[in-house]
């Protein structure tokens, strides 16, 4: 996609979801706030996804940043905008500690892990009862902007857009380049200079602080926290499909991604509640097979067919 139609769909989608909650009721705002949720979760995995890693500990990182965000309001009594900011912190801090140990796996050996690592602090956060509460969660006393839903849409549609300018200057910027050559070939980046190691521990940290943000902002919003619902897979298969269906390795394809399946996802949990998760699979096995650049792909390639053929 050329860099004016980017941009002007950016602008446009830009426009459409800041004038969205004054001309929509408060069921569309929650799907639209649920959206941008995937959204954001979308982009960080494919953040990650620039290096060739891939990794299914979305949901993990934005479990921790929910608990965090929701404890530490309720144990130190803290302002709910900064238990966010906390939230994002400590899920930063154990992706930090967590990829010196594992980020010098790859392939499926890395995915697995952060798969066992999701898993384990669901069941920490289970068995931690009195600290916890255990299977039931906790619940907040009150919500941020005391439930106000256009202030919570707002502070999610603002998460959404700082996402989306992080991951814009990677791409921009030299960090884009490092990314593309580890992907490509370890050894030529190793020998072109670039520290691997060094690039694959700050956009794991980085990608966690954003999902750990996310998750904090969300059970802000809807104050509770469960080892079920904030641990859910529904945060890592859903932001993986949507990406895969928009289009990897850039900002546009899983946006793209998530305006698409996240308002059908919504219609799908409401008529297959027990079966939405096959649907999210088969999309995920349809567009490998047979669209593996995505929505954004595909068109790029229609566009210079007939750019050819003029």
């Amino acid at each position: 996609m050329s860099k004016y139609i980017k941009t002007i769909v950016m602008a446009a989608v830009a426009v459409l979801a800041v004038a969205f909650p004054f001309y929509t009721g408060a069921y569309p705002q929650s799907i639209a706030q649920s959206v941008l949720t995937y959204m954001i979760l979308a982009v960080s995995w494919d953040m990650l996804l620039r290096t060739g890693q891939i990794s299914f500990g979305i949901a993990g990182f934005f479990g921790i940043g929910s608990y965090a965000a929701v404890l530490s309001m309720l144990y130190l009594n803290l302002p709910p905008m900064l238990t966010i900011l906390i939230g994002g912190i400590i899920a930063g801090a154990i992706a930090g500690l967590l990829g010196i140990a594992v980020l010098r796996l790859r392939g499926m050996y890395f995915a697995i892990v952060t798969l066992a690592v999701a898993e384990i602090f669901r069941i920490i956060m289970t068995n931690l009862k009195g600290f916890t509460g255990g299977p039931e969660g906790e619940l907040l006393p009150q919500l941020i902007f005391q439930g106000n839903p256009y202030l919570t849409y707002y502070l999610m549609f603002g998460m959404a857009v700082l996402t989306i300018i992080i991951s814009e200057i990677f791409l921009r910027s030299r960090v884009h380049y490092a990314l593309t050559a580890i992907r490509n070939d370890e050894i030529v980046a190793r020998s072109s200079g670039v520290n691997i190691f060094k690039y694959l521990v700050i956009i794991f940290i980085v990608t966690s602080v954003i999902q750990g943000m996310t998750g904090g902002i969300n059970a802000q919003t809807y104050g509770f926290v469960t080892p079920e619902s904030s641990f859910s897979l529904d945060y890592t298969l859903l932001p993986l499909a949507m990406a895969l269906l928009g289009g990897i390795y850039g900002t546009m394809g899983p946006v793209v991604g998530a305006l698409l399946l996240g308002i059908v996802s919504e219609y799908l949990k409401l008529y297959i509640p027990y079966g939405h998760l096959v649907i999210y699979g088969i999309i995920v096995v349809i567009v490998i097979l047979y669209m593996p650049q995505g929505i954004v792909g595909l068109a790029a390639r229609i566009r210079k067919a007939g750019a050819r053929n003029e």
